[in-house]
């Protein structure tokens, strides 16, 4: 059975495993990522010999896309080329936008309905790039922490902020401070036994990069969640989750607040992992701050 691709959802499925494969796999999909329409009309010959790898390898690789023979391959990368090529036409035809995906005259219907689907898609293809042991090596160091430390910038604090409150009531300390001038002095005192955790959608912010090469440097573990392979940010983490690669407006709008619901994604995975390791724990401290704050807040009925 020949499986069917939408929203170029073959490409993604490629790049979301792209960070987990073993050398060898990772040479045929950076080989298809890199010329997605020559790789279509290529015969499995044709494509082993473009990777460098042995049809065997790339036999593998279809295999550990899920996809049903090298034919169902070739398929979706033509028709996830075609619906790549039709948004990119899209994009450029309107590349000043004051949000991502509306045009000029676009009714509030029309609106709603884009901004809908850019959420969505945004947590499909955030859910296609998570990897299980990657998880699970994340949830050991926050397991092991003393200490959450949080550096972020801009639209990316509203992740921040979500997984402070999430862990504090699961019983974890954690720090965070929205000025990333104290997010750097906070690193250079971090020690063995703390977790700083550095959340960049593009990978490229220079405080938080900072941050987690000083944090490397004393000795502490650092995690990022960023949805940009081959950032400078990876360099100093020792393990990254990645979130959707969602378009943006250009320099112009700048990035898609669609994209923090990826962000948000991967904390909810991260404390729900964590919280199920430790249920008994973490439901008693959900009690016990419930009591001593939140229902303080409420209006008796």
């Amino acid at each position: 059975m020949t499986e069917t691709f939408t929203d170029g959802g073959l490409l993604h499925r490629i790049s979301a495993r792209l960070p987990y494969l073993p050398p060898s796999l990772r040479l045929v999909a950076e080989a298809v990522l890199k010329s997605p329409e020559r790789a279509q009309a290529m015969t499995i010959t044709e494509l082993a010999l473009a990777a460098g790898v042995g049809e065997s390898t790339v036999s593998r690789f279809v295999r550990e896309l899920g996809v049903d023979g090298y034919k169902s391959l070739l398929l979706g990368l033509a028709e996830a080329t075609f619906i790549s090529k039709a948004a990119t036409q899209e994009q450029t035809a309107a590349s000043d936008v004051v949000y991502e995906g509306v045009n000029r005259g676009d009714t509030p219907e029309d609106i709603v309905g884009k901004v809908e689907r850019s959420s969505i898609q945004s947590l499909r293809r955030t859910g296609q790039r998570q990897d299980v042991e990657a998880i699970q090596r994340a949830v050991d160091m926050i397991d092991a922490a003393n200490t959450l430390v949080f550096c972020c910038m801009g639209s990316s604090s509203i992740a921040a902020e979500e997984a402070v409150m999430r862990f504090t009531r699961a019983g974890k300390k954690c720090m965070l401070y929205r000025d990333t001038t104290i997010q750097v002095m906070l690193a250079t005192i971090l020690a063995p036994g703390d977790l700083l955790i550095g959340i960049s959608d593009s990978g490229q912010s220079t405080p938080i990069i900072e941050a987690l090469h000083l944090a490397q440097l004393r000795g502490a573990a650092t995690l990022a969640i960023t949805g940009a392979e081959g950032s400078p940010l990876l360099e100093h983490a020792d393990i990254a989750l990645f979130t959707a690669t969602a378009p943006s407006g250009g320099e112009l709008y700048g990035e898609s607040v669609t994209s923090k619901w990826g962000q948000l994604l991967v904390i909810d995975i991260l404390y729900a992992a964590y919280a199920t390791r430790h249920y008994d724990a973490t439901v008693k401290n959900l009690k016990d701050t419930y009591q001593s704050s939140i229902r303080q807040s409420r209006r008796s009925p």
